[in-house]
């Protein structure tokens, strides 16, 4: 196994030559206090005119994902912690919809789901239901810091443990605890999605691809691609982390991600020079 959370001045510009595909965890890796800001955007935009595949791979709600597909510098996504990708299909002005589970599935799980959202609210005092949940297709969201005031790293656990009482998946992002019924996550999603719309087979094309990412929920992303890259803040999760990032940016979210959006397109321009 490589060596795990080296400073990204340690990341030589040959192992960046032969990336062709960006994907990126979006809260706290793309975004800053809740918010994204101009320099990530604008990093997206230059990675897609250099002609990189960028995919974002969230736990955010399908409804989010809509959107993103369909406005951003994007080629796809990835939501729900991979219970989904959407993808926008500009040739035919139609958005590709694929979920892991059928409809059916889903209406099942989320009958489990909400018993075990009101287990979890009885529980723990101070959390809430995600703002977004309203948008989502498959998973459970639960709030410990987003719009509520920080719960603590017992809390956390007590979240955790309550969804895997009921043989859920619960995965810890940086604002949500997230759950789901399914042997699924991102990095199945992932795999499934550059498959099925490009062709791509993620075992034999494992050195084109970068992961970006901040948090414990994208731990399945950081062991399996070989580049992978954890935003600053990242570090406030290390010691929830079973691999973590090969490489850690001096920057904090958006403005890490830009720093190495530039470090990439800096290699690239060197290639073509």
């Amino acid at each position: 196994m490589p060596a795990r959370f080296q400073p990204i001045d340690q990341l030589g510009a040959e192992r960046l030559q032969s990336v062709r595909v960006v994907l990126t965890d979006i809260d706290d890796t793309l975004t800053h206090d809740g918010r994204l800001p101009a320099v990530a955007y604008s990093a997206l935009e230059n990675l897609k005119r250099a002609g990189f595949m960028v995919i974002p791979v969230t736990g955010r709600p399908g409804g989010w994902c809509d959107h993103i597909a369909r406005m951003w510098p994007v080629d796809g996504i990835v939501g729900e912690n991979g219970a989904l990708y959407f993808r926008y299909d500009t040739d035919r002005g139609k958005l590709i919809r694929a979920f892991w589970k059928s409809e059916a599935e889903r209406v099942a799980d989320r009958q489990k789901l909400d018993k075990i959202r009101d287990e979890i609210l009885a529980k723990i005092p101070g959390t809430a239901l995600a703002s977004d949940q309203t948008y989502r297709d498959a998973d459970l969201a639960i709030d410990f810091r987003e719009d509520v005031a920080p719960l603590s790293a017992a809390d956390i656990d007590g979240i955790v443990g309550i969804f895997e009482a009921h043989g859920a998946q619960a995965k810890v992002s940086s604002i949500h605890v997230n759950g789901w019924f399914g042997d699924y996550n991102k990095l199945a999603m992932t795999r499934l999605l550059l498959s099925e719309e490009f062709r791509i087979d993620i075992d034999t094309a494992n050195e084109t691809i970068v992961f970006l990412g901040d948090s414990p929920n994208d731990d399945p992303m950081f062991e399996f691609f070989d580049l992978s890259i954890g935003v600053a803040n990242i570090m406030e999760f290390r010691d929830r982390l079973n691999t973590g990032p090969a490489f850690v940016t001096k920057g904090g979210g958006g403005d890490g991600f830009a720093e190495f959006a530039d470090i990439l397109l800096t290699a690239k321009a060197g290639v073509q020079g």
